[in-house]
């Protein structure tokens, strides 16, 4: 049998919680192969971030194009990509390797507020990372910002801003609602068939470090094991949802600590 194998693409967090380390994490704790290719080193921990330092583009290639040659990758998560000529690396990797399922993840703000998508990089990730996703997976700030609006604030308004999204390229947008209100967290997953609202419990917690890195890296792990689109989503939902639950058994840090990744295991 096979082995699945997924590959992320992201920033390294030095504390663990979210990144490549929250991605490779969630590739074990479902039974999927992680490899990883660094597109910048930040220096953070749990209150914020000190310090990033972008990988040189060629270098962000060098690692793509040696998993490539190497691995039958079943799907790739892209998270952060720093700086615009990173995004036109990756965006040439895929050109040339044509994974069969990309899941990218906007990333451009951290739990703490920092920013870690400069803005001459939103315009590249629009034009050549976004039609070559399978999903796009920005949260409602991300959404809006990606489009140049206003939050959404109702139903009608993240459903819309996910038909906009949808313009850009890419089949599907799962827009995500950690940031919205009420006792529900609910999810978008929307598509030219129509749109499905995924709930989950709000859990009142501060430990949501790595939320959005494991959310994507949930539904790379399951699109590489063989699972359609919506059962990956719905799987990634669930095993996330149960992470948060836990997360206060975690004693990490002094600020947003991390998710419980090993929920099922310890």
């Amino acid at each position: 049998m096979a082995t699945p194998i997924a590959l992320t693409i992201a920033g390294s967090d030095s504390s663990g919680g979210a990144g490549i380390q929250a991605d490779l994490k969630t590739f074990a704790a479902l039974g999927v192969y992680g490899a990883s290719a660094i597109t910048a080193l930040t220096a953070q921990n749990t209150t914020g971030v000190r310090g990033v330092h972008p990988v040189p583009a060629d270098f962000v290639t060098a690692q793509i194009d040696a998993v490539f040659e190497d691995l039958a990758v079943g799907a790739v998560k892209i998270g952060m990509v720093g700086a615009r000529v990173a995004i036109d690396a990756v965006a040439a990797t895929l050109r040339r390797w044509a994974p069969r399922h990309v899941v990218l993840d906007p990333v451009m703000v951290a739990t703490s507020g920092d920013r870690l998508l400069p803005a001459d990089a939103v315009e590249a990730l629009r034009r050549t990372l976004i039609p070559r996703a399978t999903i796009l997976t920005p949260n409602l700030p991300e959404a809006a910002a990606l489009l140049d609006e206003p939050v959404a604030s109702s139903q009608a308004e993240i459903e819309a801003q996910g038909m906009r999204l949808l313009a850009l390229g890419c089949p599907a947008v799962l827009i995500k609602g950690g940031h919205g209100q009420g006792a529900a967290s609910i999810d978008y997953l929307i598509r030219d068939s129509g749109v499905e609202a995924l709930a989950a419990a709000r859990v009142a917690t501060e430990n949501t470090h790595g939320t959005g890195c494991s959310l994507s890296s949930a539904i790379a792990a399951g699109l590489a094991k063989g699972e359609t689109l919506e059962q990956a989503v719905r799987n990634a939902k669930a095993f996330v949802s149960a992470a948060i639950a836990t997360a206060d058994r975690f004693a990490v840090g002094h600020g947003h600590g991390p998710i419980h990744y090993f929920h099922r295991f310890y």
